[in-house]
């Protein structure tokens, strides 16, 4: 055996030895994270976690109170002089459109603001974000303390976070405006008065628009009580989710799902 050849055999024992010794629980594995939608890199623990964390989901999704069918996801017909890729919010109707053109839009059920804490005017999407941590404003804080509630100071983002899935976050002027589009883990308050001025949907609803809407694009929020009609007038709906269909399926909601 020459010296090259045993300085071959010698390295590839010790690779040998070294993988062997190595831990499983350090090894790395790849796996698909439905909730980020997207391949990760993980050892087998991140993974079993993840797919417990999944389980839990879609059980709890199985569960939850469903808001009134009027507020699935639908594609309809719409006349506006806003350009492509708007976000038109009606508070008094419950609705967010997002412009298509050619006059069509898809509309989206939302969950707006309680009396006294809802806003009206125009702003652009400053940022996004993925399973957003939450920090509560500090009057949110003292607000809710005064209940008997405690807040946390910051909430790291999850399942059990208030913002849900996806958030956008509304600039004005290129300030935060600390005014949210996002998700929720209470899907049964779409089409109510509860938040504290943001605007809420559903899980799957804000992932289908996370994933069209880009930094910069333009939002318009009707306040309650403000005609409607200077901005949008919807005509007619071309395509509706079916009621038994993908998006009352308890996995579409939690994972996403496309219009019908």
């Amino acid at each position: 055996m020459t010296i090259s050849t045993k300085m071959a055999v010698a390295l590839f024992a010790g690779l040998a030895t070294v993988a062997t010794a190595m831990p499983a629980s350090a090894q790395q594995a790849r796996y698909y994270d439905f909730g980020q939608q997207s391949w990760q890199e993980g050892t087998p623990e991140t993974r079993a976690q993840i797919r417990r964390q999944q389980q839990g989901q879609a059980r709890s999704a199985q569960t939850m109170p469903r808001p009134d069918a009027r507020f699935d996801r639908h594609q309809v017909s719409i006349e506006t002089r806003e350009r492509p890729g708007t976000i038109i919010v009606d508070t008094d109707r419950k609705f967010l459109y997002y412009v298509e053109g050619e006059g069509r839009a898809t509309r989206y059920g939302v969950g707006v603001g309680k009396e006294g804490f809802t806003w009206a005017g125009s702003a652009t999407v400053g940022r996004k974000a993925e399973w957003p941590g939450w920090t509560p404003p500090a009057a949110m804080r003292k607000r809710e303390a005064a209940k008997g509630r405690i807040l946390p100071a910051y909430m790291e983002g999850g399942p059990d976070n208030p913002l849900g899935a996806r958030a956008l976050y509304l600039y004005q002027g290129g300030r935060d405006t600390l005014f949210r589009i996002h998700g929720t883990n209470q899907p049964w308050t779409i089409g109510q008065n509860l938040s504290s001025g943001c605007i809420r949907m559903m899980n799957e609803d804000v992932t289908h628009l996370y994933e069209r809407v880009g930094n910069g694009a333009k939002v318009i929020v009707i306040g309650p009580g403000q005609d409607g009609g200077r901005v949008y007038a919807e005509t007619g709906v071309m395509r509706q989710a079916s009621i038994g269909g993908e998006s009352r399926n308890p996995l579409a909601r939690l994972f996403g799902s496309s219009v019908q």
